[in-house]
């Protein structure tokens, strides 16, 4: 009876059974082993992702909140709500429970506004961390797929916000879908066709805001989900990369455990995230549908303006001249046709750039160890001509908006976002990549000759000089981490048979393209072990 009792005892808590009972069914403990033990370094850049995937997290909880009482559907009614000044007016039942949602559902205008704010964030905070990924060129191998689901996730936040953006189906956003719809009757051939399948008839039909409603809360958040936890999954299994440091290689990661201390930051983060987004979202309104009034085809609303993350895509089309090409008794609109080509161009630019980069250096090493942006000069150069590009155009769709408030004529907006489109970007590339060298010298400079104290001390024989004070290891090293590439060669034309090669177009496009990379004014010769001591010794010139 007592050894009964002693095993009864002896026997692990339930929490502890089921835990096992769960493990030899699923091999939990060993994936879990591993997950805790994960490293993760640690910089401030590396929170920008953060921020986007805790706002997006934001997003959804609002989001699943407000599907609750918000009706997607155009059936007119008669509003005889509680906002007295709209009551009588006939609108469509989604505009009315929009305005129920923000004047009768308690906290429904704050959940509103939070979940406005977040999507802006979101977007936001994507972009500037695919920007930190970019200049740091993290994207390299083994990240190029990586780099890839983030692109895909920003390229679809666009959309995901385009289709919120539509569904209060107020006038301000009947006017955005308005714009929309003709740019897709722009489109050769089958614009009317994909308009009337949208649609559901002739615009603005019955249907848009139902479909508007399954696309922006199913199938785009479904395959974003989809894509955060592929992304998520692979910097865990690549590793994170890491800026360079004493002590940190491409075969090891120095930060603290995913598990408890990178747990608890995070876990911390996120209520920052979302306490910081609560706040702007009481005291600043934004997209406040019921000054703007109901959707009407015969109407237009003045200073009708996208959220900031589409607005660059506006301004292609609204500072493109109306050119219009008339064959075979159609009409095709080049001036809205071109910039709708534009738009996706210049992003996939950007999106395929981890393997223009990769063939024109012939780097296919693996990279954790991150570059600071002066020490590659060339790709910093095109990623600040390519945001000239981005925000020039942005210009140009808020080019009323430009226009109103700095008393300025749109006719000379528009031609300065026309040439600034084709000039500004160059102009960036070549100043970029000059503050790039210039910082490089002056970083082989303090490798030489230390840090700047400030301290002027007189020499004997009269001379003023200023006291340098030298750096640390630490400092040397981070200073000097970075590689130093050669210009690729195309080669001996003959082979070792004596029969003559010929290098074909590709080849030499490739070498010329290098060079462009790490050619002559492209990079600063870094100081080498040698010149140290030389100056370290006395022996130099100080």
């Amino acid at each position: 009876m007592s050894t009964a009792t002693d095993e009864k005892k002896r026997q692990a808590p339930a929490g502890e059974r089921v835990a096992d009972w769960a493990d030899g069914r699923l091999g939990l403990y060993g994936a879990a082993k591993g997950m805790t033990r994960k490293v993760f370094p640690d910089h401030w850049s590396f929170m920008l992702g953060e921020v986007a995937l805790w706002s997006f997290t934001v997003i959804i909880l609002t989001g699943v909140y407000l599907t609750l009482f918000f009706h997607p559907s155009m059936n007119e009614v008669v509003y005889d709500g509680s906002y007295v000044p709209m009551q009588g007016v006939r609108m469509t039942e989604a505009y009315a429970s929009t305005l129920d949602i923000s004047f009768d559902v308690r906290g429904g205008l704050l959940i509103r506004q939070i979940h406005h704010w977040a999507a802006l964030i979101f977007v936001a905070a994507m972009f500037v961390h695919m920007m930190r990924v970019f200049f740091t060129g993290a994207f390299r191998k083994p990240r190029e797929i990586n780099w890839l689901f983030g692109f895909l996730l920003f390229f679809l936040a666009l959309f995901t916000g385009l289709t919120g953006y539509s569904l209060p189906d107020d006038l301000l956003s009947g006017t955005g879908v308005r714009f929309a719809q003709g740019a897709i009757l722009s489109t050769p051939i089958v614009g009317t066709y994909i308009s009337m399948f949208l649609f559901g008839g002739e615009f603005p039909g019955h249907d848009i805001v139902a479909r508007f409603y399954s696309i922006h809360i199913l199938l785009l958040p479904g395959i974003m989900l989809g894509l955060v936890v592929a992304h998520l999954i692979l910097v865990f299994y690549h590793k994170h990369t890491q800026f360079a440091g004493p002590g940190k290689t491409n075969n090891n990661v120095i930060g603290a455990p995913f598990f408890p201390i990178y747990v608890a930051k995070a876990g911390g983060f996120f209520f920052l995230v979302f306490g910081v987004i609560t706040i702007i979202s009481a005291i600043a309104t934004i997209n406040p549908v019921w000054a703007i009034g109901p959707y009407r085809p015969d109407l237009v609303s003045t200073g009708a303006q996208p959220d900031w993350y589409l607005g660059f895509s506006e301004g292609l089309i609204r500072v493109m001249p109306g050119w219009e090409i008339n064959l075979w008794g159609h009409t095709l609109a080049l001036g809205v046709f071109i910039p709708l080509m534009i738009f996706p161009g210049i992003l996939v630019v950007l999106a395929v750039y981890p393997f223009i980069e990769s063939w024109v250096t012939g780097d296919k090493r693996e990279h954790h160890i991150l570059d600071r942006p002066r020490n590659a000069p060339t790709r910093t150069a095109f990623g600040v001509a390519w945001l000239t590009v981005y925000f020039i155009a942005l210009i140009g769709g808020g080019n009323d908006i430009w226009a109103t408030h700095f008393h300025l004529s749109i006719n000379t907006i528009t031609w300065f976002v026309r040439i600034a489109f084709f000039v500004g970007p160059v102009i960036a590339f070549v100043i970029t990549k000059r503050i790039c060298l210039g910082l490089q010298r002056r970083d082989a400079e303090k490798v030489l000759h230390g840090r700047e104290s400030g301290i002027i001390k007189r020499l004997p024989h009269g001379e003023f000089v200023e006291v340098h004070q030298p750096l640390n290891q630490g400092d040397l090293h981070t200073l000097t981490a970075h590689e130093q590439y050669k210009p690729a060669e195309i080669g001996p034309t003959v082979d070792e048979n004596g029969v003559e090669r010929k290098a074909s177009p590709t080849e030499k496009l490739r070498v010329r393209l290098n060079k462009g990379y790490y050619g002559e004014g492209s990079q600063i010769p870094k100081p080498t072990a040698e010149e140290y001591k030389e100056i370290t010794s006395g022996h130099g010139h100080h």
